[in-house]
């Protein structure tokens, strides 16, 4: 094999892929990687494949997209952990007063901390330095800088619809975002 197929293995090894528990919930995204071990342990099954496949010298193996768990696991949570990476995640990498993609991005407490906001989902928005700089220890409605959207709690189902792209077409069905077909 040579260096080039090599490398590009390696990028798909370390793509996405929908980990669902035995009652098609979803519980995680995972890589390849990590799919194709569990699926040689015997512990899930692979419902979904990327076009794509890994190449080994005795084998090729399709590479998963979407896998699930043979045996059920308890997990009912389906909060998503306050982070700074997952607030912007959330707002979609988007300043939430100026609407700017560009350069690095802040937290910014809607209601200041000294007034009593907390460090809560609803209080949280990604903020460009400029912005949360002029906003300053105001509220938005006291600097004149309206919020793009009302920052709100998002749900597992609501994070994993974020890693959804033109690869990942055959998740949309697991996550709520078009009917099974049968």
């Amino acid at each position: 094999m040579n260096a080039t197929a090599l490398s590009t293995n390696g990028s798909l090894l370390n793509r996405a892929v929908l980990l669902l528990n035995t009652n098609y919930a979803p519980l995680a995204v995972c890589s390849a990687k990590r799919a194709i071990c569990l699926y040689y342990l015997d512990k899930v099954d692979v419902l979904e494949f990327y076009p794509e496949a890994v190449h080994a010298p005795s084998l090729a193996l399709s590479l998963p997209s979407v896998i699930r768990l043979k045996n059920y696991i308890r997990y009912n949570s389906m909060s998503v952990i306050l982070s700074r990476k997952n607030i912007i995640l959330r707002d979609n990498h988007t300043c939430q007063y100026c609407g700017t993609k560009t350069g690095p991005l802040t937290i910014d407490h809607v209601i200041p901390k000294e007034r009593g906001g907390g460090d809560l989902w609803d209080n949280l928005v990604a903020a460009c330095p400029a912005c949360n700089r002029r906003k300053g220890n105001r509220t938005p409605e006291e600097a004149n800088m309206p919020l793009r959207k009302k920052p709100v709690r998002p749900n597992r189902i609501h994070y994993f619809q974020q890693f959804v792209n033109e690869h990942q077409s055959k998740w949309r069905p697991y996550l709520f975002m078009e009917p099974v077909s049968l």
